[in-house]
């Protein structure tokens, strides 16, 4: 029983023996913790169901309402645009009362000289070349100039 004691004693005996108190103390709290996330996995996958719940509730009616917000801006921009317009036009309306506006765009835009005027009328450069390219078109075949007018209002587009 001597030897027994004494090796009781022994700093290797008390080592091994605190190493098993520690392995049985985490085991124990572990086994604890594991109880408790099984309880809480519950709670939480009820938890997780109601907060799925409510947004699939929630997510339609919330994107109507800013889906009509969007749209209510929209139509007040067109509104306020639609008022600038009427602005402008009346404005315009304004100035096509006045004689001397109405003279001014008829000496402008139609050409018209008063009596004792002389009228002169410059011919642009660049309208020459357009009148050639025209000449050249006379000279091909009608389908051949429809094919090239599609060509051209397709590249007008890009």
């Amino acid at each position: 029983m001597a030897v027994k004691d004494r090796d009781r004693f022994s700093t290797a005996t008390r080592i091994r023996l605190l190493g098993e108190q520690t392995a049985a103390r985490v085991y124990r709290s572990q086994t604890r913790r594991q109880a408790r996330r099984s309880r809480l996995t519950g709670r939480a996958a009820l938890l997780a169901l109601v907060v799925c719940s409510l947004v699939v509730a929630l997510a339609y009616p919330i994107r109507q309402y800013v889906a009509q917000r969007a749209e209510i801006a929209d139509l007040r921009r067109e509104k306020q645009q639609a008022q600038q317009r009427v602005e402008e036009l009346r404005d315009l309306k304004a100035r096509w009362q006045d004689d001397a506006y109405a003279e001014q765009q008829i000496r402008q835009r139609l050409h018209y000289v008063m009596p004792g005027e002389t009228g002169y009328v410059v011919i642009d450069p660049d309208a020459t070349r357009q009148s050639r390219a025209d000449s050249e078109a006379a000279d091909r075949p009608w389908y051949a100039n429809v094919w090239d007018g599609v060509d051209k209002s397709d590249a007008a587009d890009q």
